[in-house]
């Protein structure tokens, strides 16, 4: 399998780097570079200029309005992007219900629903969570009964990711309470300003509002918002983990986070020298970055496979679960490096003390909540537990 790349594709690599110059604005880049929260008219702007270059669905074939590129330039724009520091485009709408609306929804849905989603008019959120039911999914209660044309829903959905920016979640409920429960449950496109949904926020640690209940109450849902079949909804829900999956292994972030690292670790010092050559962290140090380079190598495998025109399969579990883990390691080791400055939880607390005097680098303020808000990643999307049990019956065959 040969992992280098052709000619073509450097020469679109260098066009990629082009336009970010040119159109990255240092506004949008800033936020990210310096590890701070991203502003949500950040994420909009950046996506809205993407698709005016026509790059707004880079996962997405031309008959649906993306660019049709495959595999192996999505790999490489999503490198470039994460390295320039361009804001994330949020996964939800063009990686995750967009590929099942295409795959499984009808053309009427196609056409609704997917044009909106490419030029970020409607900001998507996932509803898979419940009290109870995150790991083991299938237990999931929330109920949506067939009402004539509509379905009435009923329950909570929770952990739900940046619900208080969206237009409409995605979510599946319990249309079959009395068969096995994989087999009742089916896939729904909701609009969150529907009577009856209520999105309460949930402060995390570090004071951010990143993540939501949402309750739904006698909500009215038309019933050609249904994807797919009734009871089928199963079925969709892994294909969209699959690539949920291998998204979160975010090869290109984790590159540009080993580049900041090294830069806080080069101005840190220990004993009168730069702490990149206390022999001790520099041994953790070059363990991540061999594991991110292993990690890169499966993900360009992945991708020589995706090519081939093969579905992410269980391989997304094993990209899912080391991706996780080398993004906790590189936020333990930058906490470690800025010593006890990294304790303040807000950017600002590192600005001036109650003298007004700084009080530690610029660079220690925004790491504890960065090196707490990512725990939860080798939780969502499927714990990295579960991911292990996927391995375990669907590779080795155990």
């Amino acid at each position: 399998m040969d992992l280098s790349f052709s000619p073509t594709e450097q020469a679109f690599r260098e066009e990629v780097r082009a336009f970010l110059a040119a159109d990255l604005t240092p506004d949008l880049r800033q936020s990210v570079l310096l590890g701070l929260h991203t502003p949500p008219e950040h994420t909009v702007r950046w996506h809205r200029t993407l698709h005016a270059r026509g790059w707004g669905g880079p996962n997405w074939p031309r008959e649906f309005g993306g660019t049709g590129w495959g595999p192996v330039e999505q790999y490489i724009f999503e490198e470039e992007c994460a390295d320039a520091g361009a804001p994330r485009l949020l996964p939800f709408g063009l990686k995750m219900v967009g590929p099942v609306i295409m795959k499984f929804g009808n053309a009427a849905q196609q056409a609704r629903f997917l044009p909106r989603m490419l030029s970020a008019e409607d900001w998507w959120c996932q509803g898979y969570s419940e009290p109870g039911s995150g790991s083991d999914l299938a237990s999931l209660q929330t109920r949506a009964e067939r009402r004539g044309g509509h379905y009435l829903v009923n329950g909570q959905k929770t952990w739900i990711t940046l619900a208080q920016h969206a237009d409409w979640i995605f979510c599946l409920v319990r249309t079959d309470p009395r068969t096995k429960p994989q087999l009742g449950i089916s896939f729904l496109l909701i609009d969150m300003r529907t009577p009856g949904v209520t999105v309460r926020p949930i402060i995390m640690l570090d004071g951010g509002h990143e993540v939501n209940e949402v309750w739904f109450e006698d909500v009215e849902v038309p019933a050609e918002n249904l994807i797919g079949e009734e009871n089928k909804g199963w079925t969709y829900a892994k294909f969209l983990l699959g690539h949920e999956r291998t998204n979160i292994a975010g090869v290109g972030s984790s590159k540009r986070e080993l580049q900041r690292l090294k830069r806080i670790a080069g101005a840190e010092r220990k004993q009168g020298k730069p702490l990149l050559e206390d022999p001790a962290f520099a041994a953790r140090l070059a363990q991540v970055e061999i594991d991110l380079l292993a990690l890169e190598i499966t993900n360009l495998r992945v991708i020589s496979a995706e090519a081939e025109r093969r579905a992410p399969g269980p391989e997304a579990s094993l990209l899912k679960i080391k991706g996780t883990e080398i993004q906790q390691a590189l936020a333990e080791l930058m906490m470690q490096a800025a010593g006890p400055c990294a304790l303040p939880l807000r950017p600002e607390a590192m600005h001036l003390d109650f003298r007004g005097a700084p009080v530690g680098p610029a660079h220690a303020g925004p790491l504890s909540a960065t090196y707490l808000n990512l725990r939860k990643t080798s939780i969502y999307g499927g714990s990295n537990e579960i991911q292990k049990n996927i391995i375990a019956q669907m590779i080795l065959g155990l």
